[in-house]
C-alpha cells in the first residue's frame, strides 16, 4: 500500500517495489521507456540530432581523371547540369558539417568550376595557336562536341572570352572571333613595350648574372618550339620566358597586367593571319641574346636586343 503524498515512479514487476528510474530535472517530468522499448525509442531532447548527418546526393567525392585528350571529367560534371561555382549563395565557409544551418559545398560545385577553367584555357590556347579564325562563328555544342563535354561550360567560357574582347557573342548561333586591326595589334605592342622595355633594363642594372642564367631553360623551350613551327607551343613558352623575368621584379600585378597584355597580342587576327616558322625563330632567338647580354652585363646590347624584339614582337 502506498504511504500518503507519494508517486510511483515506475511500473512494478510483480514485487510491488517500483522500478529506479532517473531523477527528474527541475521544472519537467522524467522521459520514461515503454517496457521492452528499444533505446532509439525514447524521444531525442529538442535542439539535438539524431544519429550521424546524412550528406545531399552530390556530396560524394568525383571520380575520373582530368587530363587526356577525352576529358572524361569535363564530360561527367557538364553532363550533371550542376551550377557555377560562383553562383550566388555559393561563399560558405568549406568544410561544414551540415549542424547550426551550414550547408557543405556541393563536391560537383567545385568540379564544374574545373571543368570551366579548363575549357577556358582551352579555348585561349586554340586562339593563340590560331585554331579559331577571325570572323568566323562557332557554336557551344559544336565546341562542346570538340572537348567532350555539354555546351553549357563552353558557353560561360565564352562569356568570359567576351568580356575580354576575344570573341563576340551572335544570338542565336554562337559566338565569332574578333577581328583586328593593325592598329589595335600595333597598340598592344606599344603599351607592352612601355611596361616591359623599362622593366627589363632596370633589372640589368641590379640583379647578379647568376639571376639571369636560371632563365636559360624557359628562352631554350621558346627555341625549340619555334624549330619545330608549333605555333600555339611557341606561344605558350613565350608567355612564361616573359612571365620569368618580370617576375624578378617582385610585382604580382605588374606580371599580371603585362601577361594578360601579351595574351591578347596573341589573338589572331587579320593582320598576320599565317605566322612563318621564320619569324618565330628570329622572335626566339632574341629570347637567347638577351640573356647572353645579361649574363656578361653588357647594358649596351641588352637594350638593343630588348627594342628590337618588341618592335617585331610575335
Amino acid at each position: 500500500m502506498e504511504q500518503p503524498g507519494t508517486r510511483r515512479t515506475g511500473a512494478t514487476h510483480g514485487t510491488g517495489t517500483p522500478d529506479a528510474s532517473p531523477a527528474p530535472e527541475a521544472g519537467r517530468g522524467p522521459r520514461v521507456p515503454r517496457p521492452g522499448a528499444p533505446p532509439s525509442a525514447v524521444p531525442a531532447p529538442r535542439g539535438t540530432t539524431r544519429g550521424p548527418s546524412r550528406g545531399r546526393p552530390g556530396d560524394e567525392p568525383a571520380h575520373g581523371s582530368a587530363h587526356g585528350p577525352a576529358y572524361e571529367t569535363l564530360r561527367d560534371a557538364a553532363t550533371r547540369g550542376d551550377r557555377p561555382a560562383h553562383d550566388a549563395g555559393d561563399d560558405r565557409p568549406a568544410g561544414g558539417s551540415g549542424d547550426g544551418g551550414e550547408r557543405r559545398p556541393e563536391a560537383a560545385q567545385v568540379q564544374r568550376h574545373s571543368v570551366r577553367g579548363q575549357v577556358l584555357e582551352a579555348l585561349r590556347a586554340a586562339l593563340a595557336a590560331g585554331e579559331l579564325v577571325p570572323g568566323e562563328v562557332y557554336s557551344a555544342p559544336a565546341l562542346g562536341a570538340r572537348f567532350g563535354v555539354s555546351a553549357t561550360p563552353v558557353r560561360e567560357a565564352m562569356q568570359r572570352l567576351a568580356v575580354e574582347g576575344a570573341v563576340e557573342v551572335v544570338p542565336n548561333r554562337g559566338f565569332r572571333v574578333a577581328e583586328r586591326s593593325a592598329r589595335e595589334v600595333a597598340e598592344l605592342t606599344e603599351v607592352r613595350a612601355l611596361l616591359e622595355v623599362p622593366v627589363v633594363l632596370s633589372l640589368a642594372q641590379s640583379l647578379p648574372a647568376g639571376r639571369w642564367a636560371a632563365l636559360r631553360p624557359l628562352a631554350e623551350a621558346t627555341v625549340d618550339a619555334a624549330a619545330c613551327g608549333d605555333v600555339g607551343r611557341y606561344r605558350a613558352a613565350d608567355r612564361a620566358f616573359h612571365r620569368a623575368v618580370l617576375s624578378l621584379t617582385g610585382n604580382e600585378q605588374l606580371v599580371a597586367v603585362a601577361d594578360d597584355l601579351h595574351r591578347r597580342a596573341q589573338w589572331p587576327s587579320h593582320v598576320s593571319p599565317v605566322v612563318r616558322r621564320g619569324d618565330l625563330v628570329a622572335d626566339a632567338a632574341d629570347h637567347t641574346a638577351l640573356l647572353d647580354a645579361l649574363c656578361a652585363a653588357d647594358l649596351h646590347t641588352a637594350e638593343s636586343v630588348v627594342r628590337r624584339h618588341f618592335s617585331g614582337a610575335k
